[in-house]
């Protein structure tokens, strides 16, 4: 059973770092029970380690964006998808009536391009195994290049009021969207290799 916080579609939980912390949701989604999951500095090791508490909190609906702090601390492509694959699988084994969007990791400086990218190539792939929705932000906020757009910033990586704007511009349609799927109404197993375990 999720927690309908009185609006009707239950709650909302946001998940991931300081991108998702220094949002004020409350204005950005009008009519959003909004649980505010962000955690500056925290990397997809660190959401593991408490995605516990968003599960407790039993929201209907979970968007889940993290992954930038990895790559400043040099962890690998590989390590961020494997992490957020397992966030996936996770919530969705916990939550099976929830609805989950995975979004893609946003863009910063150009130098981190091709990782990102990269990453976002592989979730994008994975988020369907696992019933989940996809939102992919670069269209909207990267140049060409694949730096950050600096009307949306200040220091190449942290968002502006106006990179807010263009972020929940994305995110309420999509949030929309992935309510209208039909939730999982089982727990993710994986398949039989006909192996012994």
């Amino acid at each position: 059973m999720t927690d309908d916080g009185g609006s009707g579609r239950g709650a909302l939980a946001l998940v991931g770092d300081s991108l998702t912390q220094g949002g004020d949701w409350a204005t950005l989604l009008p009519g959003e029970d909004i649980r505010n999951f962000g955690v500056a500095g925290d990397t997809t090791d660190d959401v593991i380690a408490r995605l516990w508490e968003v599960i407790e909190a039993r929201p209907a609906t979970v968007a889940l964006l993290v992954g930038t702090n990895d790559l400043a601390w040099r962890r690998s492509v590989e390590h961020v998808v494997r992490n957020v694959e397992t966030m996936l699988v996770t919530l969705r084994k916990e939550l099976p009536e929830g609805r989950i969007l995975a979004q893609s990791v946003l863009p910063r400086g150009h130098e981190f391009a091709d990782q990102i990218r990269d990453i976002n190539r592989h979730l994008w792939q994975f988020a369907p195994t696992v019933h989940a929705g996809w939102l992919d932000l670069w269209p909207a906020m990267a140049l060409p290049d694949g730096e950050l757009n600096p009307a949306f910033t200040e220091d190449r990586l942290h968002l502006n009021e106006a990179g807010y704007r263009a972020w929940a511009a994305e995110l309420a349609p999509a949030i929309e969207r992935v309510r209208q799927l039909p939730p999982s109404s089982r727990a993710i197993q994986l398949p039989d290799l006909g192996g012994a375990a």
